[in-house]
């Protein structure tokens, strides 16, 4: 790889990616113009060829067609050099050798195109090699040539012919006179001897006959005959013609160097970049980024390779940074570079660092040199190339791309490069011929596989951007670019291109090529800091200056015995190069030169003594730099410098090399390796092996001393890449012991090692056994024992595993013992037992158990949801089905929640059964409590009991009997309860006055009314029997409570000073205003806190809302109740507290009729002419409409009548609740108007009834008219007389105007 191109990426990766820092704004360059097919050598042969040819053919008069051969161009090159090949044109007719040709030319055979060959050949290029081989021209001639310095030859562009028309003459058309002043040519000369005439003669033949046939010269005005030409003319050229004479002049001048041209246009960046991508784009017809590099790479040879198409690129090369700014950053440069790129400044990848870097030789050259330590900048279109070419001094060079297409290069090895050179000189001697050195012009390029067919090696690669391409010394190298793109490039040299410098200065001095910078210079500089060198450096230096020195010393000889006395002392190193080079060689000049006072300025290397002037020897002058004697202690000095590294490196082989017990220590390589940094010792194979083995020696020791102490910490978790296996530890150990020096560590790690492999044994044998719940504390302890050891076990993680499977096993024996856990294994915990299970690697006891647990899980979890299932069931189960689960649940060993919830369901069931059989079995009649409380517990047990429909229904019935014996009973929102009212009253007075009120406040403020309640049987017993006397008692009792309550209101109620001291009313404030007093506890009232009578007219004695207790229904009605509950067959208090109701009612109603019976018969007749006395009185008021009970009576017989009829005659209902008036009130009405009056109803009452009472009806008419009832006087108006609305009436009381007015007086 010394000497072969090669491709690199910064090992740093996508992580170097250096700014572009280059100054795109201020780039404008010319770049050079390239024609494709110029390019190539062999190419270019053929083009030079066919431009002799045409030249040739157009100073003859004619325009040059290269014929076509089969469709195709014919290749007028190859022909000539096939016809010369095979011995010329008449050999090879004489021998028929055409159809060869055509054939080595490519043509197919049998079509007669050898035929065709030879006609073209003739016609085209036998006239061209009669006119190379001198044969066209007269003997004549040769003389007149060899004359040409005393003789002046009128040329086409010369003064003689500047008048005369350009055209082509015959002579009897033109008479040419001769013109004063003017130089003749030698025909002219002549006219002194003979005519005008006879001078117009044809100069191959000495005649001038035939005068139309005569052709004149436009070049020399000499004439000759179509017919005695060589070849000879058939008919006269229509353009300018020449003679063979002006013919050969014109075509031996020598050609031009080629070279590129440069565009006339400036571009910058972006125009560039325009141009080429619209260039490519539009060559292959898509877009850049799409064309494979393939497809590039194939075109650019086929055009480099054709004469047919001509294809021009401009390329932008050899463009200094130094004006420009390179592309990396620089310090001090007008890119301003951001923080996080500032490593680039002093990056070694930077080219603008590399070439003056520590171990290039470039440092020690004073000068700049652009190309070489300066970088170069190129910028790329597609199929712009850079031709063969090696680097000046035959120095390494390296690119860079830094953005844009790829680059595809090519290169030979550095030992081929004088292959390929005499290769491409066989393949186009001619262009080597005219420019020697034309391989350093970078203007020739050859197909590759042109080369590898002569055996040449040759390597491509493709470099992309973001890529550096080196080339070694020597290294030929060319190619191309894929598409636009911006490169950098630049050289440098190290230790090893010394000799191949001073081998590249010998072959400059043969091809009398310029030096870049004096090789001889840069070896004295390096010298002369001898001290500082690089001993490596120093080494090389010593030969080079050993080679140096002997060949200065010669060419002194040389020159001193040439004659040569002056010297003098001259530092070259003050001029500049182009002023110091030799004037025969062009080699730069510095240790020594020859000068001469005739040419100030000018000087030749001691090669070239001879070649400086004609002057005699002695006038010459020796300049030198240095004296032989400076120059050799200048060489000693380096070779010390070398010879200090030679005696340490002796050191460094005796440590290295050393056996056994002769090893040294570390320290003695800490030394060699400190010596080494002081001296700068170079970095070689040596001292990276010293490197090497100390670094391998201290890490050695010191990941030695950590596994002895166990304090190597990992920085994640796992096994550290760091930690070392077993093997790896015996490795280790025999490493420390093979190591050229010795450790003190090596023995104890020895020791350590055998611990580790007894752990082992033990780990490996505990593992073999069986899984056992009883082994976790030994393995535990192994655990802790291995934990110890800084070195990767892999019994470590089995143990662990191992360790986990026995915890896990303990953990299931426990769970399943039952001593520690009597209730069983429950779901959960099996559950995690078996999660836990999951993740344990597999062992054949562990999948057993995880069987059995897996089992018992599923079948538990199966009883779990059965249970469930039936709990849940709607309607529910049977007993005898949950009886039969039960049953299948009595194998699992687990513990089943639901499971045990059904056991204890159907505990509870059946006892619940138990005491309905028990209940249903006794004579007692149940009491209601104990049958609601059987059916709410019932209701909680989630079985089909059968007996529970039958309660339900008995409860249903009790309670459907307490709502009718509520209805009957209780008045609307009365505080009392049901219980309550049928129990005899003994809590009266102040004590009832004042629950009343605490029953009122806690229902104001809680919005509820709450009330004190005799639910239960204890209740009810001890308000019927605080004491054990008969009923009599009772009602003893209850007399006395109520007499002393009447004594004691009577008494409040006597004239008293204080009567603001008095407290009366259920509000218990003093008397004011109306006051309504109680029939039965004699205590007054505010009108304003109870509600008085409906009418005051109304003879009924009132109540106050402490006495008026019930409805006091009818002893029938009553016994009726009390019969359908002794139907039910159930106690309850409601039913004893009736009972004893009624038999008190039976009681008192015993007592009436004595006393009724003791009093007198005239008392009671009396008392009956005195009620007829009413009766009468009564019906007497009935007729004349004035009385309030007669009016009370017709009141309610025409409501009930106009209600009766308005249902009859229209099937309206009542739009109000004032209208609505049930059957039984109607009934009850009707019977009361019945019994108070036995006169019928005739037409006035009829009348009187559909009469609205208001002072002004409307008497509406229509199918439907709306009433409205006064809750006052209970009359009946038109809803459109009063102005009532429906919604009104049925939301709100109706009062009347009277009513309103009656009410209000009262209460003023």
């Amino acid at each position: 790889l010394r000497s072969l191109v090669c491709r690199r990426r910064n090992g740093r990766g996508r992580d170097w990616q250096p700014p572009f820092a280059c100054d795109v704004d201020r780039l404008h360059f010319t770049p050079r113009i390239q024609r494709l097919n110029e390019l190539e050598a062999q190419t270019r042969v053929k083009l030079n060829f066919l431009d002799q040819i045409a030249k040739f053919w157009e100073l003859q008069g004619c325009t040059l067609k290269i014929p076509h051969v089969e469709r195709k161009i014919l290749d007028l090159y190859q022909l000539n050099r096939l016809v010369a090949e095979e011995g010329g044109f008449d050999l090879v007719c004489r021998e028929r050798r055409w159809t060869k040709i055509a054939m080595t030319m490519g043509f197919a055979p049998g079509k007669a195109v050898g035929s065709h060959l030879r006609a073209h050949y003739e016609r085209v290029l036998y006239p061209y090699h009669l006119f190379h081989s001198g044969t066209n021209l007269p003997v004549s001639l040769t003389y007149r040539l060899n004359a040409s310095d005393q003789y002046c030859v009128r040329s086409e562009g010369g003064e003689g012919c500047e008048n005369r028309p350009n055209l082509r003459r015959r002579m009897g058309s033109f008479v040419a006179k001769p013109e004063p002043g003017k130089h003749l040519t030698f025909a002219s000369n002549l006219t002194s001897l003979r005519s005008l005439v006879d001078l117009y003669v044809c100069l191959m033949c000495g005649t001038g006959n035939d005068e139309d046939r005569l052709l004149l010269c436009d070049g020399c005005d000499d004439s000759y005959h179509t017919f005695c030409l060589i070849p000879p003319l058939s008919d006269v050229p229509k353009g300018d013609w020449r003679c063979p004479k002006c013919l050969a002049q014109e075509c031996s001048k020598p050609q031009e160097a080629f070279g590129f041209e440069q565009a006339c246009r400036d571009y910058s960046l972006k125009s560039f970049g325009e141009m080429a991508d619209s260039f490519k784009s539009d060559y292959f017809n898509m877009p850049v980024h799409m064309v494979p590099t393939e497809l590039v790479e194939k075109e650019f040879w086929r055009l480099v390779g054709t004469i047919e198409e001509d294809v021009t690129v401009e390329y932008g090369a050899d463009i200094a940074s130094k004006e420009f700014g390179s592309g990396f950053p620089i310090k001090g440069g007008k890119f301003k570079v951001a923080p996080h790129d500032e490593k680039y400044l002093q990056c070694g990848w930077n080219l603008n660092n590399m070439a003056m870097m520590t171990p290039s030789v470039l440092t020690h050259v004073t000068a700049d040199i652009c190309g070489m330590t300066l970088p170069w900048l190129y910028v790329g279109m597609c199929f712009s190339s850079f031709c063969w070419h090696i680097e000046d001094h035959w120095s390494y060079s390296i690119n860079y791309l830094h953005w844009g297409e790829p680059k595809t290069w090519y290169g030979a090895p550095g030992f081929a490069a004088e292959q390929l050179e005499a290769v491409m000189k066989k393949l186009a001697p001619e262009l080597f011929e005219s420019q020697p050195d034309l391989l350093h012009q970078l203007v020739t390029i050859m197909n590759p596989n042109t080369l590898m067919a002569h055996g040449v090696p040759i390597y491509r690669t493709n470099q992309c951007a973001g890529e550096f391409i080196i080339t070694f010394p020597r290294a030929y190298h060319s190619g191309f670019n894929q598409g636009f793109n911006f490169a950098e490039a630049v050289n440098f040299c190290t230790v090893d291109w010394m000799p191949l410098g001073r081998q590249c200065v010998e072959h400059y001095r043969l091809l009398n090529r310029y030096c870049v910078f004096s090789h001889d210079e840069m070896v004295c500089n390096m010298a002369m800091k001898a001290d500082r060198l690089d001993v490596v450096l120093a080494s090389a230096v010593q030969k080079d200056m050993r080679l140096m020195i002997k060949e200065e010393r010669e060419l002194r000889d040389k020159v001193r015995k040439m004659g040569v006395v002056q010297c003098e002392l001259f530092k070259y190193d003050l001029l500049a190069d182009d002023e110091r080079q030799c004037v025969k060689c062009r080699t730069t000049c510095y240790l020594s030169a020859l000068t001469c006072p005739c040419r100030p300025g000018v000087q030749v290397c001691l090669h070239h003594g001879h070649d400086l002037c004609s002057c005699p020897v002695s006038n010459y002058t020796l300049n030198y730099r240095f004296t032989l004697d400076d120059l050799y202690p200048m060489m000693n000095a380096v070779r010390q410098r070398a010879e200090s590294y030679d005696e340490w490196a002796a050191r460094v082989t005796e440590v290295l090399e050393a056996k056994l017990n002769k090893k040294r220590n570390v320290t003695v390589f800490r030394a060699l390796l400190e010596e080494s940094n002081e001296k700068s010792f170079p970095e070689n194979d040596l001292l990276r092996q010293l490197r090497l083995v100390t670094q391998d020696a201290e890490k050695c020791s010191s990941v030695a001393q950590q596994l002895l102490k166990g304090k190597r910490y990992r920085t994640g978790g796992g096994n550290s890449p760091n930690q070392l296996t077993v093997e790896e530890m015996r490795s280790f150990v025999r490493q420390l012991y093979n190591l050229p020096c010795s450790l003190t560590q090596a023995p104890l790690l020895k020791e350590l090692l055998n611990s580790i492999e007894d752990f082992q044994q033990h780990s490996e044998k505990l593992l073999s056994d069986e899984v056992s719940a009883d082994s976790v504390s030994e393995i535990e302890s192994l655990l802790e024992e291995g934990s110890q050891f800084d070195v990767f076990l892999p019994e470590l993680p089995l143990l662990r595993e191992r360790l986990e499977q026995t915890r896990w096993l303990a953990g299931v024996q426990q769970a399943e013992d039952p001593v520690s856990n009597p209730c069983g294994l429950s779901l959960d915990c099996m559950r995690r037992l078996i999660d836990r299970g999951v993740g344990l690697t597999p062992h054949p006891s562990t999948e057993r158990t995880m069987a059995r647990l897996q089992e018992l899980l599923t079948i538990s979890e199966e009883m779990e949801e059965k249970a469930q299932a039936l709990l849940k069931a709607r309607p529910p189960e049977s007993l005898e089905k949950l009886s039969s689960m039960l049953t299948q649940v009595d194998g699992v060993p687990a513990y089943l929640p639901n499971c045990l919830l059904l056991q204890d369901t159907v505990n509870r069931a059946k006892d619940w059964l138990q005491e309905a059989e028990d209940l249903q079995a006794g004579g007692q009649t149940p009491v209601l409590r104990s049958l609601s409380d059987m059916v709410l517990r019932a209701h909680a047990i989630p079985v089909r009991l059968e007996p529970l429909d039958q309660l339900e229904v008995l409860v249903s019935e009790v309670q459907a009997w307490k709502e009718s014996a509520a209805k009957t009973f209780l008045i609307k929102n009365s505080p009392f309860t049901l219980l309550e009212v049928l129990c005899p009253r003994w809590e009266v007075g102040s004590s009832l006055k004042k629950k009343m009120r605490k029953v009122k406040g806690e229902g104001v403020s809680s919005g509820k009314k709450k009330l004190v309640k005799l639910d239960s049987m204890s209740d009810v017993e001890r308000a019927l029997s605080d004491s054990k006397d008969s009923a009599s008692a009772v009602r003893l009792k209850e007399q006395e409570s109520l007499c002393s309550l009447r004594a004691a209101n009577e008494s409040k109620l006597l004239p008293t000073a204080d009567c603001a001291a008095l407290k009366v009313c259920v509000c218990q404030k003093p008397p004011m205003g109306a006051m309504l007093q109680c029939e039965l506890c004699r205590d007054a009232f505010h009108s304003v806190c109870v509600r008085g009578p409906s009418d005051p007219l109304d003879p009924e004695a009132w109540l106050c809302p402490l006495c008026l207790r019930s409805t006091k229904p009818s002893l029938a009605k009553i016994q009726t109740l009390l019969s359908s509950l002794q139907r039910i067959r159930v106690r309850l208090p409601v039913g004893d507290a009736l009972r004893y109701m009624i038999e008190r009612t039976g009681s008192w109603q015993r007592r009436a009729r004595g006393v009724i019976d003791s009093y007198d018969h005239s008392l009671t007749s009396q008392d009956c002419r005195g009620a007829s006395t009413t009766q009468s009185h009564r019906t007497t008021g009935h007729k004349r409409k004035g009385e309030a009970i007669t009016s009370a009576e017709k009141k309610a017989k025409r409501r009930m009548n106009r209600e009766e009829t308005e249902i009859r005659d229209r099937g309206i209902k009542p739009k109000s609740k004032k209208q609505r008036m049930g059957t039984e009130k109607r009934r009850e009405r009707k019977e009361a108007s019945v019994s108070a009056s036995d006169v019928s109803q005739s037409e006035d009452s009829e009348e009187d009834m559909t009469q609205c009472p208001a002072e002004k009806c409307l008497q509406p008419e229509g199918e439907e008219v709306y009433w409205v009832q006064c809750d006052c006087c209970n009359r009946w108006f038109h809803m459109i007389c009063v102005g009532v609305s429906a919604e009104l009436a049925a939301e709100e009381d109706y009062m009347c105007v009277t009513c309103s007015t009656t009410n209000a007086g009262r209460r003023k």
